[in-house]
C-alpha cells in the first residue's frame, strides 16, 4: 500500500514518527481496490502541524481582509477549471457518481463565494456614545482552528469550514476521514496554487487518536466536526472540557410527510432523489416517509421512481463492506418484524465491479413507529414508510425524534404547508423539497441531537464562530493651543 501523506506548510509530507507501514487501508467502494493506506498522525505529529499553522498565523492574521480573500477568489476559479478531475477523485475514494461528486463540490463553492464577500459583511460598527467619545467593534481571528470532516462529502464539508475560517484571519488544520484522504490533499494544493501562504491551510491524516490530539492541543482555539451523533457528542464534550470553542454536527432521522393532495410526479422525483442520492449517505437524506390518509397512489409513484435507479449507473456504492452489512441487517430486521419489502436492494451487484459495496434501492412499507428502521439512522439507500390517519399523528412522530436536521412535507395546500412548517421540530424544513439544504447566506444546522453547540456551520453564524469581538472606546480631548489654526 502506498502511504498517504499529510499536507503541511504547503507541501505533502510524511513524518519520521509515522508508522513504517500504512496501518489503515483505503479501499475504493466502487470495486474494492486498495488505494493506499493512512498512518494516523500521533500527538507529536499534530504538534508539528499546529506549530506550522501557528507560525503562519502571525502574518496571516495581520493581512487585511480584502487581501485574505484574494486567494479564495483564485481557488474558486481553479476548482471550477479542475472540476472533472476533482469529481473523479471524489468518486474514486467515496463511490459517488460523477454527477453527485461534481454537485457536492459546486455546493461547497457556494461557501467559498460567501467567504469572498466577507470584506463587506464584516464592516465595523461605530457609534458616538457621548460628546467626543466613540465606540466601535471589530471581529478578530481566534488563531489556529481545526475541522474534522466525514467520508460522505470529501470536498463539500471541508469547504463548509475553511473558507470562512481563513477569510476571518485564522489558520486551519483539517483532519479528514481516514476513508477519504485524497481529495483534501488536492484542495490544499489548489489553495497553494491560488496563492495562499504556506502554513495557512494544513491537512493531517489520522483517526480517533489524531482527533483527540487536536482536541487536547492547547494552541487549537476552536474545532468544528461533522459525523455521527455519538461521535459528535463525544468530540463536543472533550473540546469544551479543554476550553475550546466547539460546534459539532451529528446524525439525523429525517421525516418526509406525504398528504393525499400531494402532486405524485413531483413528490416521487423529490423523495426518490432524497432517499437514494449519495446512496443515502448524507445527514439530509429522506429516511422515513409518513403517508397520511389515502396516499397509496403517491407511495406507488415513489416506488416506481425508486425502481428506476440502477446501481452502478444512478446509485453509487456505500462506503465499506461493513456499512453494507449493517444496512442489509436493518432490512433483514424490518422484514423479520413484519414490514413489507416493496423494493429489495440486498442482492445488488454491478457487472465488472462485483467486489464493490452496493446496496440497491430499498422501500420498506407498513413499519411500526417503534421499529429500528423507523427510529435509527441507517445511512443507506433505504426508505421506511409509516402509515397514519392525520397530519397531527405525522407531526407527533416527527416531533418525537431525538434528531432535528430536516423535515419536509409534500402538499398542494398552502394552509397545510404552513401548519407543518410551524410545528415541525427541525432546523431545516422543506415544502415540496426532498433535501431542504439552504443556500448561502442561510446557514446549515439542525436541532436537538443533530447538533452540539450554538449557531450554524455556514452563513453569518460561521463568522461569529470563527472570530471574537473586540469593542474599543475612544475619547479625544481638544487642546487649547490648536496647532492646526
Amino acid at each position: 500500500m502506498t502511504p498517504i501523506p499529510h499536507f503541511v506548510a504547503g507541501q505533502r509530507r510524511s513524518f519520521p514518527g509515522d508508522a513504517p507501514t500504512p496501518v489503515l487501508p483505503v479501499i475504493s467502494p466502487l470495486d474494492g481496490a486498495t488505494l493506499g493506506g493512512v498512518s494516523p498522525a500521533s500527538a507529536a505529529v499534530v504538534d508539528e502541524v499546529v506549530a506550522a499553522a501557528a507560525a503562519a498565523f502571525r502574518s496571516w492574521s495581520q493581512t487585511p481582509i480584502k487581501d485574505r480573500v484574494q486567494p479564495l477568489y483564485r481557488f474558486k476559479h481553479l476548482v471550477e477549471q479542475r472540476l472533472p478531475e476533482l469529481a473523479a477523485e471524489v468518486s474514486r475514494e467515496n463511490g459517488k457518481t460523477l454527477d453527485e461528486a461534481a454537485a457536492g463540490i459546486q455546493r461547497g463553492l457556494e461557501v467559498v463565494e460567501y467567504a469572498c464577500a466577507l470584506p463587506n459583511l464584516m464592516a465595523s460598527e461605530i457609534l458616538e456614545v457621548s460628546s467626543g467619545v466613540d465606540c466601535f467593534s471589530r471581529r478578530l481571528p481566534l488563531g489556529v482552528v481545526a475541522g474534522v470532516t466525514p467520508f460522505n462529502f470529501p470536498a463539500m464539508v471541508p469547504m463548509w469550514m475553511f473558507p470562512i475560517a481563513l477569510a476571518c484571519g485564522n489558520t486551519f488544520v483539517l483532519k479528514p476521514s481516514e476513508l477519504v484522504p485524497f481529495t483534501p490533499l488536492r484542495l490544499g494544493e489548489l489553495l497553494r496554487e491560488a496563492g495562499l501562504p504556506d502554513g495557512v491551510f494544513n491537512v493531517v491524516q489520522g483517526n480517533r487518536t489524531t482527533v483527540e490530539a487536536l482536541l487536547d492541543h492547547p494552541r487549537v482555539a476552536a474545532l468544528a466536526f461533522v459525523g455521527s451523533t455519538p461521535a459528535a457528542r463525544a468530540v463536543y464534550l472533550r473540546g469544551i472540557q479543554n476550553q475550546k470553542r466547539m460546534l459539532t454536527l451529528g446524525g439525523a432521522k429525517n421525516h418526509l410527510v406525504v398528504v393525499p393532495d400531494a402532486d405524485p410526479a413531483v413528490t416521487a422525483k423529490n423523495v426518490a432523489s432524497s432517499a437514494l442520492g449519495c446512496a443515502g449517505q448524507r445527514c439530509m437524506a429522506a429516511s422515513v416517509l409518513i403517508a397520511v390518509g389515502a396516499s397509496d397512489h403517491v407511495v406507488d409513484a415513489i416506488q416506481s421512481e425508486m425502481a428506476r435507479w440502477i446501481p452502478g449507473r444512478d446509485l453509487g456504492p456505500v462506503i465499506t463492506a461493513s456499512a453494507r452489512e449493517r444496512i442489509t441487517g436493518y432490512i433483514d430486521l424490518a422484514e423479520h418484524e413484519g414490514a413489507r419489502v416493496r423494493l429489495d436492494g440486498r442482492q445488488a451487484s454491478v457487472p465488472g465491479k462485483e467486489q464493490g459495496f452496493y446496496v440497491g434501492p430499498t422501500l420498506l412499507d407498513q413499519l411500526r413507529p417503534e421499529s429500528a428502521c423507523a427510529r435509527q439512522e441507517i445511512f443507506g439507500p433505504v426508505l421506511s414508510v409509516l402509515r397514519v390517519a392525520t397530519l397531527e399523528e405525522a407531526l407527533a412522530i416527527e416531533n418525537a425524534s431525538p434528531y432535528g436536521n430536516a423535515a419536509s412535507i409534500f402538499t398542494t395546500n398552502g394552509a397545510v404547508a404552513r401548519h407543518f412548517e410551524s410545528h415541525a421540530h427541525a432546523g431545516m424544513v422543506g415544502i415540496n423539497i426532498g433535501v431542504p439544504v439552504p443556500r448561502e447566506p442561510f446557514g446549515f444546522g439542525g436541532w436537538n441531537d443533530s447538533k452540539f453547540g450554538v449557531g450554524d456551520i455556514t452563513g453569518r453564524d460561521a463568522i461569529g464562530f470563527w472570530t471574537q469581538s473586540r469593542k474599543t472606546t475612544v475619547k479625544w480631548t481638544a487642546r487649547q493651543n490648536n496647532w492646526m489654526s
